[in-house]
């Protein structure tokens, strides 16, 4: 999800639109160079696509976790939790799920992470959903690094006030930590990479937010590569959240098997970007999109999706501890203000029960 924290006049203005059982075995790390290789051709993309259809998916955070690092660490991963909304998830009509793991929970942890991974695929396989996994993550709206243990509380009226970054913004340009980020991502793909429960593996979050522009760019495309070589079945992508058409943007296409983005524009803006991707000739997913303002809306955005085939995931299931019902802007909003995203009540009901319905109703136009 976008920060506005960094640099909000230049988004304010930008961000129209323009997170089978596997064998928990460590996949020894290549020592190759972190060039990628090409990405899967146009035809098995659609492929692929077409046996799983559309998708209707929601970014995914357990309401009891204040951010990643609370939910993955093993004092505080709560599946009790988990498998109750994961199941909401099921009723309300979504086919998949999209959702961060923290790097620094694999350093202290691999073993752990990788158990706690696999009973997470596993109940959200019970209730029909797919996953959609993100090894990297730019934003940070707690302008903070990401500390192991107990995390701080939400900070009241502040949307995703304790979200952290993964990895530290040093690690990102640090090259004498990337072969511990290279083990990590060749072991949880190496583990999880012929894994049916895995849908695709989104290598990186919005690369460049939090204030790291293009230096973000080189460990996204040494990332491409180091996943590349585990040879996962799913397809790998990272998309872009904001400068759609530069040379960043480009390079993160050219080494994508399917085409992500993120908007959270208006119903003409996606339109208009999915004309424009459609040049890619690959199958399009936004990965984090709607907003609760005029033309962003579940009514406003599901019927140019379902026109230009394009798979989606809003933003939210349960309202919890994320806060990210909230706003960006404001800071002084609660529960029982108008929400900007999140779906469901604590209680699971539907903050509009006409939106459950759109989503049961999603399907492309044939």
């Amino acid at each position: 999800m976008k920060s506005l924290t960094f640099f909000p006049g230049l988004l304010l203005a930008l961000l129209a639109c323009g997170t089978g059982t596997a064998q928990l075995t460590t996949t020894p790390p290549s020592t190759a160079t972190t060039t990628a290789p090409p990405p899967w051709p146009a035809a098995k993309a659609w492929a692929w696509y077409e046996k799983v259809g559309a998708i209707r998916g929601v970014n995914y955070v357990p309401s009891t976790a204040v951010n990643m690092m609370e939910w993955w660490q093993v004092a505080t991963f709560d599946p009790t939790t988990i498998a109750r909304e994961l199941g909401l998830a099921h009723e309300t009509g979504y086919t998949s799920i999209r959702c961060n793991l923290p790097e620094l929970v694999w350093e202290h942890d691999s073993t752990g992470l990788k158990k706690r991974l696999n009973a997470f695929l596993g109940l959200a396989d019970r209730h029909g959903l797919t996953v959609m996994l993100c090894l990297f993550d730019a934003v940070n709206f707690a302008k903070a690094d990401p500390q192991l243990g107990a995390q701080p509380a939400p900070v009241p009226g502040v949307h995703n006030s304790r979200w952290v970054p993964s990895p530290a913004p040093a690690d990102v340009t640090d090259r004498r930590r990337w072969p511990v980020l290279r083990r990590y991502v060749q072991d949880v793909v190496g583990t999880f990479g012929h894994d049916k429960r895995v849908l695709v593996w989104d290598l990186y979050n919005e690369p460049g937010n939090g204030g790291l522009f293009t230096r973000s760019l080189p460990l996204m495309e040494a990332a491409f590569g180091w996943a590349r070589q585990v040879k996962p079945m799913q397809p790998l992508t990272t998309g872009p959240w904001i400068f759609y058409h530069t040379k960043p943007t480009r390079r993160m296409y050219e080494l994508s098997d399917i085409v992500t983005f993120h908007c959270y524009g208006t119903a003409a803006n996606a339109e208009q970007l999915l004309k424009t991707l459609q040049a890619y000739g690959r199958p399009l997913v936004c990965t984090e999109t709607i907003r609760r303002q005029p033309g962003k809306d579940y009514a406003d955005l599901l019927p140019v999706y379902a026109r230009y085939g394009g798979g989606w995931y809003s933003w939210g299931l349960v309202a919890g501890k994320q806060q990210t019902y909230l706003p960006w802007e404001t800071k002084t909003q609660t529960l029982n203000d108008p929400w900007s995203w999140d779906l469901l009540y604590p209680n699971g009901r539907p903050y509009r029960p006409a939106e459950v319905a759109l989503i049961k109703a999603f399907r492309f136009h044939k």
